[in-house]
């Protein structure tokens, strides 16, 4: 019987149904899993179907939520861009060296006063605060260099009674008075005296008209330059007291007051400071202050007004410029500065020293108070035909 060979068969039995159902829920799962994976909107938009919480009804306020942070962060973002472009240049002033220009040498009474003013600035400003000397030109060089600064509150200038004349004895000044600087503070004033040699026989005011009167032009009177201080004082009294005086100008107020105690000039009016150490020794005499009231530091001496010479009044002063454009923020922060300086000790005791009247007002009081003797110096200067010297 011969054998046949038999095929191997391959029963599926019941494990195979098994799986095969199984890869067919596998291959469902799949195709069900990407149907869920992608839906489209009604319209026609697609998004994941993980996010279809953001996409219905209760998706809903949390967009919403989304958005508003979205366009408060825009807001924002635009504030700071606004801010950045303004603030910054004041917000956190001054954030560096300040410097006060000096339109004088140093030494003198006003050097004295601007570095005193610099000292008390510093401990409220929270910055140093350097004097710098630019002398010559009677004050314009060193008010030109602060009117050309950049208006930002870090260079200013302290400006004196020649801020007030110069532009009537320089009718082309580098600069305009009152449009190129803002005011700061008026930080004092200060009274000139009317000194004379004391080997004169001369002891009042009125001695003095009398002799001038009796020959008029002999007696001479000094000053530290033309356009000065004690230039225009005299000059304002030989209007008023309408008498003639010869004036002598020197360069700088030491060696006219060492001509007067000499002989070689017989009076001048200048400054307290620098008279009077000399009034005291003896070396010169003291006939009257120029002040509109009498002075705290010579309470026995009259005014030039009281000794009959009406409406007589010249004063020196101090006050604190910045450039044109300076923002008003900084000249505030500054004006509140020279007004603590002004009330500190150190300035009780400059009081005394220089005979000063101390102010410490607004900017508007600087303003009001300059304009005003700027065109009281211009009439008298106008009548006596004054001009400046050629630098």
């Amino acid at each position: 019987m011969s054998q046949r060979r038999l095929r191997p068969t391959i029963s599926l039995g019941r494990a195979a149904p098994r799986r095969q159902r199984a890869s067919l829920r596998r291959e469902s799962n799949q195709k069900a899993g990407k149907r869920r994976g992608i839906m489209r909107t009604s319209e026609g938009d697609q998004c994941r179907a993980g996010d279809d919480r953001a996409s219905g009804p209760a998706g809903e306020p949390r967009a919403a939520s989304r958005f508003v942070w979205t366009v408060a962060a825009g807001l924002f973002a635009v504030v700071l861009a606004t801010l950045s472009g303004v603030a910054p240049a004041t917000a956190a002033y001054p954030d560096r060296v300040v410097r006060i220009v000096v339109p004088f040498a140093a030494g003198g009474g006003t050097d004295l006063i601007a570095r005193r003013l610099a000292d008390e600035m510093g401990k409220t400003l929270g910055q140093r605060v350097i004097v710098e000397n630019r002398p010559g030109a009677g004050t314009i060089l060193g008010s030109a260099a602060v009117a050309n600064s950049p208006p930002d509150g870090y260079t200013l200038l302290m400006a004196t009674f020649a801020h007030a004349v110069n532009p009537s004895l320089n009718p082309k000044l580098p600069y305009d008075t009152f449009k190129a600087f803002t005011p700061v503070a008026l930080i004092a004033r200060s009274f000139n005296v009317v000194a004379v040699n004391p080997q004169l026989p001369y002891r009042s005011v009125q001695e003095l008209i009398a002799a001038a009167k009796a020959e008029p032009g002999r007696i001479n009177f000094g000053s530290f330059g033309i356009g000065t201080s004690a230039h225009l004082a005299g000059e304002l009294f030989k209007n008023l007291a309408a008498v003639d005086l010869t004036h002598v100008p020197y360069q700088g107020a030491a060696p006219a007051i060492t001509d007067l105690m000499g002989g070689q000039i017989q009076v001048m009016f200048t400054t307290a400071a620098s008279v009077a150490s000399h009034v005291q020794s003896g070396q010169l005499r003291a006939l009257a202050v120029t002040s509109a009231t009498r002075a705290d530091l010579y309470p026995d001496l009259p005014t030039v007004a009281e000794s009959g010479v009406t409406g007589y009044v010249a004063e020196s002063w101090y006050g604190l410029y910045a450039p044109a454009g300076t923002p008003a923020d900084v000249v505030k922060v500054l004006n509140q500065s020279v007004r603590r300086a002004v009330e500190s000790e150190a300035f009780a005791k400059l009081k005394d020293l220089e005979g000063l009247t101390l102010e410490g007002g607004t900017p508007e009081d600087l303003d009001r108070y300059v304009r005003a003797e700027a065109a009281r110096w211009q009439r008298l200067i106008a009548a006596a035909n004054i001009r400046a010297e050629r630098q």
